[in-house]
């Protein structure tokens, strides 16, 4: 789907309700992220409206990100498991690398986004993700990434509008058959 509902900055007690209406109304996307604190109340919305016949699960398109903390190989499955037991959901649709920071101060990046990347390929070689990609990363951590990935990022979710067209970026995804 080219237009999906952003959760972020939902407040508790109306997430749920947006969710429903959303997809009552049409929508078919719909993109969580656990840092946003509210995808076991995204989960009980998705569950209702897949009780109430308005939708099948195959027919939505879920999104969540593995956020900087979850980096580390032995934490990037838990994460995800996390992330579906509170969305009440089987499998994601997209699985997004949030930020390519972790929040560890020093001159390399650890663990590093090629071990972080291997641990998302794996999710998907398991069928809990349908595809990975990653968020706000720029045309050079790409590039480099792209030396080591077995499964090419298939989203490049970032910043683009019309006040800020992000077209380098843009073009380079459009160039490699990535989602921008």
């Amino acid at each position: 789907p080219l237009v999906g509902l952003g959760t972020w900055k939902s407040d508790p007690g109306q997430v749920g309700a947006a969710v429903r209406m959303a997809i009552q109304e049409g929508y078919r996307h719909v993109d969580c992220a656990e840092i946003y604190n509210n995808e076991q109340e995204i989960g009980e919305a998705l569950s209702e409206v897949f009780k109430d016949g308005v939708v099948d699960r195959k027919d939505l398109f879920i999104t969540s990100k593995l956020w900087n903390t979850d980096h580390a190989p032995e934490r990037v499955r838990p994460a995800l498991l996390k992330t579906m037991e509170h969305l009440d959901v089987p499998y994601l649709d997209l699985y997004l690398i949030h930020w390519p920071v972790t929040g560890n101060v020093g001159p390399e990046l650890k663990p590093s986004i090629q071990e972080t990347w291997q641990e998302m390929e794996k999710l998907v070689d398991e069928g809990l993700v349908k595809a990975i990609g990653v968020s706000n990363f720029s045309v050079k951590k790409l590039e480099n990434m792209l030396t080591y990935a077995r499964i090419q990022p298939s989203v490049v979710q970032c910043e683009g509008h019309p006040y800020f067209r992000n077209d380098k970026l843009r073009n380079w995804c459009n160039a490699r058959g990535i989602h921008f």
